[in-house]
């Protein structure tokens, strides 16, 4: 009996450790904060939006061939839409899975996902298919972080909570032209009671196929409001001419609350910015990974969510990331061997650039130098309002072009 006490106990304290650590991560969560032998304060009904059942009516799951498996998935025709949740009242979406049956990176990037909360006439969230649940430039691998998971780089799972007060409503579109078809399950608590300190989830997208020299990409656009920055999922392919040496010296840049010229936040590199350093390998850890790379290694996509770290703002935020390199003068000279006409700019006010002279005198050193490459970025935040005035993300055509 004594065996039998102790082990219900480890299982109640594990219980309210994990349910500890939710509500620690994705804020004050009535559900989060239960511990998962109790019932919440508030009566909460769980809905599960599938073709199965199309609207998540009570009872009305599994009807199709009396039962038996009858509709588990969906044809997603070329420039077709197709609603996943359409959803009245308050709530919040828990959790989303999915996979489809064409899984090419033309069809990762030339699906689209928008979802709106209350009503509002602009989606909070728009961003491609893949590069949304963190699957960069168009290729799955298996990963997993606090926020998105693909257990075996065949399937899409998303776990950030999404609140919303009077309706929500997930479309999924298909901007390519191929035919598609989608399995989902998207999964809720209906009759939430949402408090003056909700917030909204968003999500963006975009992509500079090159950037240009010495102007920073921009991973999140200026949005005004009360909110909290989640964070981003980013994708770079290497400029043809400099793939041969490091790329990732840019440091992200956070612009708070009316910040113009310069930052109140700012990183030191790339792979620091996702927790390693010295270069990039493929690893995905709860906060922060890089998990893509090409075989041709020209290719990487990386992640960093700022859960033990918010950022808040109370006015507006803009984050932005250098495009920088910091090769070694010998690799300089490689490459200026291979292409007479390349020029490496140095740091600084864009005036001066780099000589072969300079180079061969010191064919070991190593400094930073600007780079033009093709960059992407999928930025997560919340904001306490369900639009966020950015326009629509990039068309298809310039969504797919050049993918690795």
């Amino acid at each position: 009996m004594k065996r039998i006490d102790s082990v219900l106990l480890c299982c109640w304290l594990a219980a309210g450790v994990t349910a500890l650590l939710t509500a620690s991560v994705f804020g004050a969560d009535p559900v989060a904060a239960v511990p998962l032998h109790k019932m919440p304060a508030q009566p909460l009904q769980t809905r599960w939006y599938t073709f199965e059942n199309v609207k998540g009516e009570k009872g009305a799951a599994a009807k199709a061939r009396f039962g038996r498996k009858g509709a588990p998935a969906t044809g997603l025709a070329a420039g077709e839409r197709l609603v996943l949740a359409d959803i009245e009242g308050s709530g919040t979406v828990r959790r989303m899975w999915m996979t489809l049956y064409n899984r090419s990176p033309k069809a990762l990037r030339g699906l689209k996902i928008e979802m709106y909360w209350d009503g509002a006439k602009t989606p909070a969230v728009s961003a491609p298919y893949g590069d949304f649940f963190c699957h960069s430039l168009g290729h799955m691998v298996a990963f997993e972080n606090a926020c998105f998971a693909s257990p075996e780089g065949r399937s899409f799972n998303c776990f950030v909570p999404m609140p919303f007060r009077k309706s929500a409503r997930i479309v999924l579109i298909n901007e390519s032209d191929e035919n598609n078809g989608v399995y989902y399950d998207i999964a809720c608590t209906l009759g939430d009671s949402h408090g003056d300190d909700m917030l909204y989830f968003h999500s963006t997208w975009r992509r500079e196929n090159l950037t240009e020299l010495r102007r920073d990409m921009t991973i999140l656009p200026r949005v005004e409001g009360r909110g909290r920055f989640l964070g981003c999922n980013l994708g770079v392919r290497l400029h043809p001419s400099m793939t041969n040496f490091w790329w990732g010296e840019g440091e992200v840049k956070v612009y708070l609350d009316g910040d113009k010229n310069n930052p109140t936040l700012c990183g030191t590199g790339t792979e620091d910015y996702i927790g390693t350093g010295y270069g990039q390998g493929l690893f995905s850890h709860q906060y922060q990974g890089n998990q893509y790379i090409s075989e041709k290694k020209d290719a990487f996509g990386f992640y960093r969510l700022h859960i033990p770290d918010p950022v808040y703002f109370y006015k507006d935020i803009r984050v932005t990331i250098q495009v920088m390199g910091g090769p070694s003068f010998k690799a300089m000279l490689d490459a200026l061997d291979k292409d007479p006409s390349l020029r490496f700019m140095k740091a600084g006010d864009g005036t001066e650039y780099y000589t072969r002279e300079e180079l061969e005198k010191e064919p070991h050193r190593a400094e930073v130098m600007e780079r033009i490459d093709d960059h992407c970025a999928t930025a997560y935040w919340y904001m306490d309002r369900p639009e966020n005035g950015l326009g629509p993300i990039a068309d298809m055509a310039d969504r797919v072009k050049d993918l690795p």
